[in-house]
């Protein structure tokens, strides 16, 4: 079982916290979503493009799932990981502690224009236009969200490194375990 999951929306930071958070900890990560890739030798864009979400989250879910068994480090989640209801309770049962990275809308919209991964690798899931649906996302996903985290990190006024120094210190504290008995 992972020492930590990470979940949020895309643009997040959830993959450049993780890595710095491994090293913080002395363990390795995983970013799902890039997992996913490789094991399908396609980027998430073209899988939804061309075999539709329901099999993208059919894969998500079966990735998850093998990486809450296998990973002993910090696993990354992908951004709607917390859509499916048995992927909610994978991450409560054995994804523990789980930490969310959050921003504000205009915050991710401007990570993701600024990244130019965005349109090759995150597809739009409600329409074209991946920047267009953040506001809605945000606001559909945050109680799915709640329900799995233990702790909410703000990302969008700190620094990635400072971010991953707060995770670890709350892991490190113990803090994380309080809702394990919950």
């Amino acid at each position: 079982m992972p020492r930590i999951t990470l979940v949020g929306y895309r643009g997040t930071g959830k993959s450049t916290v993780a890595a710095l958070l491994a090293a913080r900890l002395g363990c390795t990560w995983a970013d799902a979503d890039a997992v996913l890739e490789q094991r399908l030798g396609t980027s998430i864009a073209a899988l939804v493009r061309d075999r539709g979400e329901p099999a993208f989250r059919d894969a998500e879910a079966a990735v998850l799932a093998e990486l809450l068994e296998s990973a002993t480090g910090v696993l990354a989640t992908g951004g709607g990981v917390v859509l499916r209801a048995g992927n909610r309770d994978l991450v409560r049962r054995f994804g523990r502690p789980v930490a969310w990275l959050t921003a504000p809308a205009g915050v991710i919209r401007g990570r993701l224009a600024a990244d130019a991964l965005t349109a090759g690798r995150r597809p739009a899931l409600a329409g074209d236009d991946p920047l267009a649906e953040v506001d809605a996302a945000l606001a559909s996903r945050d109680p799915l969200y709640r329900e799995v985290a233990d702790a909410v990190f703000d990302t969008a006024a700190a620094p990635p490194a400072a971010v991953a120094e707060r995770i670890a210190a709350w892991v490190e504290a113990g803090a994380a375990r309080r809702r394990d008995d919950a």
